[in-house]
């Protein structure tokens, strides 16, 4: 096949570009009114209260440890198998991160595994979790939140892969990603290979309105122009204390607390509304790719494990766990064909080394990463251009 396939792809449509344009025409490139249309059609789509558009994901987890008023020294887990922003906001604020492995089965952050962290320490020892739905699939959230309540644990949800994924139990009960429901704070991702794209961007969803309300100040350089929520008394805002009057000046605002300048622009919105409005059926492909890999690759004997067909799962990634990785990514390369490993375990990265982390600490995490390939997935790659992915890699196997 002459034409390459990556791992994963950006799906930009006219109706896409129209949305960019239209905003490039009129009054605001940011700060305008596409940002709270975005939020809001967001927030319906996930099933929560409130919505908070940022620049990018990293913002996003960022702008949740400031709202939870992370500060040096307090203790967060999550899982080393996840992109180093899982970890490194925790860092930004002086927090410590605490690795604990994953479910070899799932690839989640192992709750067994963080429940004897925290009946190791004296309870206050941790200020929160960060699960993470890696590849689409979704944690068990109600069984984190119930362990997280018992020792007076926050979460936030890292649903960067899975907009549209949800946790299913068995029975009726459903847990939505990012819903609110069971973490505090959620966050989301709309960089080009993920299932909405912005070119950049995020969102934070959460139910609590005062975690919402701090948002809004943070991703703002910590500013309000709500005069309900100013400190300052109204004559100094006119610059001549002892005036008497009672409304501010419509420039006044006022700088509360540090914060920063993660906003999200108005042409960004547009296109992620143009996106999400075709969110549905991304999803819907995404889910028929994910089957068709599952129907090929099941049983084959260098097969070590694989993402498989799983109720809820949004699959931005589909992984294989296979013999010879090396070999088969660079048999996959010379083939026009760009497969992707995620991830390289965040403690084996030499930043947090420093700490005192290393080989051996986390098995199953290790393991997964020996043998892990992500393979295209995406809602535009054709038939055609799977069938070819998977004959590729049946050809190397023999």
């Amino acid at each position: 096949m002459n034409t390459s396939i990556p791992y994963g792809r950006q799906h930009i449509t006219e109706a896409d570009i129209e949305a960019v344009v239209n905003v490039l025409k009129g009054d605001f490139l940011t700060q305008g009114p596409k940002i709270a249309e975005f939020e809001a059609a967001f927030a319906e789509y996930i099933g929560c209260k409130y919505a908070v558009a940022v620049s990018n994901g990293t913002a996003a987890l960022h702008l949740c440890a400031l709202a939870l008023d992370v500060k040096k020294g307090d203790k967060v887990i999550t899982t080393p198998i996840t992109f180093s922003a899982s970890a490194n906001c925790i860092r930004y604020c002086g927090g410590d991160i605490v690795f604990a492995d994953i479910d070899p089965g799932t690839y989640l952050l192992d709750i067994d595994a963080v429940r004897l962290l925290l009946e190791d320490a004296p309870k206050g020892t941790y200020k929160g979790i960060i699960p993470v739905d890696f590849a689409g699939r979704s944690v068990n959230l109600p069984a984190f939140r119930r362990l997280a309540d018992e020792y007076g644990l926050w979460i936030i949800e890292d649903a960067c892969h899975s907009p549209g994924g949800y946790f299913a139990d068995g029975g009726n009960n459903i847990a939505k990603c990012g819903s609110g429901d069971f973490a505090d704070l959620a966050i989301f991702s709309f960089h080009p290979v993920k299932h909405i794209a912005c070119g950049e961007g995020g969102m934070i969803t959460t139910n609590d309105e005062a975690l919402y309300k701090r948002l809004l100040k943070l991703r703002t350089h910590g500013i309000t122009r709500n005069a309900a929520d100013f400190e300052n008394d109204v004559s100094l805002a006119i610059g001549f204390p002892g005036t008497e009057t009672e409304n501010f000046p419509g420039w006044y605002m006022e700088m509360q607390e540090l914060g920063y300048n993660y906003r999200l622009t108005d042409f960004q919105a547009a296109l992620g509304l143009s996106q999400l409005s075709r969110a549905g059926e991304g999803l819907k492909r995404r889910k028929e790719i994910a089957k068709k890999y599952n129907e090929a690759f099941s049983g084959r004997s260098w097969l070590k494990g694989q993402s498989g067909v799983v109720e809820g799962h949004a699959y931005h990634l589909y992984v294989l766990e296979v013999e010879d990785r090396l070999g088969l990514y660079n048999f996959l390369r010379k083939a026009n064909i760009f497969p992707q490993v995620h991830y390289i375990p965040v403690h084996l990265m030499p930043y947090y080394e420093q700490f005192g982390w290393k080989q051996g600490d986390f098995p199953f995490a290790e393991a997964y990463y020996k043998h892990c390939i992500s393979l295209p997935m995406y809602p535009t790659l054709t038939a055609e251009e799977q069938q070819f992915v998977i004959k590729t890699i049946v050809e190397y196997y023999g």
